[in-house]
């Protein structure tokens, strides 16, 4: 593609927010595995002004083309547990084998590095239902109460893989599919502390680090951080700070994992969806005093 191809496709390049805190749909452009350098920025500032992007009739990209696009953006990483689809870092996620994520959640908090980053792709969905709900934990942390603000500001959490959102689910706690996708996901035990407020390495943000990976807070009993979470939960899932997606086949969305949790509504029963997504790997989260997330010591 030559540069005159490339500078009208950027130049057809539109965004439209979709919420008054979190979301916009890009038009005017076709993702794929030769981008355009000035549309790889367009999409990096939308996504960090938006935290999460959204991309309809993107039909033509495959697994390869999808896993060329992410890179654009950083390391490509399979699943710390769950891997990928043979020979690449696709994860699909099926709904006939255990991949509903259907509670609030920021992806692989469990590990030492989460994400940067995910890139998620649209195959198979049911005729109604099975739309996703984005969280900004950016605009949580900035709504809090300052006293709260204080206090979160030195908490840190335990984060696991060995609580997932299969076993959240108390109509699945009997099905064969689910309980062995569970067994598959903890086979291996990962837990790390971080802190409750990171700063954003990019934009320098104090962003909340929470969702069902969270486990307890450090130096803090079962039942006070149950009930702590449930607040600081309440404050990132408030209606406001959210955006709802209404899928079709061929959509494309990108979301910022460092600022973001959402939720894929678990609403269709036993129709069938299907999602591909592609994770780029992110640097180790840092507290608002400089210190870094630490692998947990049991």
């Amino acid at each position: 593609m030559n540069d005159t191809v490339r500078r009208r496709r950027s130049e057809a390049l539109s965004i439209r927010p979709l919420s008054g805190h979190i979301g916009a749909e890009v038009q005017g452009i076709q993702l794929g595995s030769q981008m355009a350098p000035n549309d790889i920025r367009f999409i990096t500032q939308a996504l960090l002004t938006h935290r999460v992007i959204f991309f309809r009739r993107q039909h033509h990209l495959d697994d390869l083309a999808q896993e060329l696009f992410a890179q654009a953006f950083g390391e490509i990483v399979k699943h710390p547990t769950m891997g990928g689809k043979t020979g690449s870092a696709i994860l699909e996620l099926h709904s006939h084998e255990g991949g509903r994520a259907n509670s609030w959640h920021t992806d692989v908090t469990f590990g030492l590095r989460p994400p940067k980053l995910s890139v998620l792709r649209a195959l198979a969905l049911p005729d109604a239902g099975g739309d996703t709900v984005w969280a900004n934990t950016v605009a949580a942390y900035q709504h809090l109460p300052s006293s709260l603000q204080d206090l979160v500001d030195k908490l840190w959490a335990v984060h696991g893989n060995d609580f997932d959102y299969a076993a959240s689910r108390v109509e699945l706690l009997h099905d064969p599919v689910a309980k062995e996708y569970r067994k598959k996901y903890a086979a291996q035990v990962i837990k790390t502390e971080h802190p409750v407020v990171q700063i954003h390495p990019e934009t320098g943000e104090k962003s909340l680090l929470l969702g069902h990976y969270a486990q307890r807070f450090v130096q803090y009993d079962t039942h006070d951080s149950n009930r702590l979470y449930e607040i600081l939960q309440a404050h990132i899932t408030r209606l406001e700070n959210t955006v709802r997606w209404h899928w079709a086949a061929g959509d494309v969305a990108i979301w910022d994992n460092r600022s973001t949790q959402h939720y894929a509504i678990n609403d269709y029963g036993d129709a069938t969806r299907v999602m591909r997504r592609v994770t780029v790997i992110g640097d180790i989260p840092v507290a608002v005093d400089g210190r870094k997330s630490v692998p947990h010591e049991a």
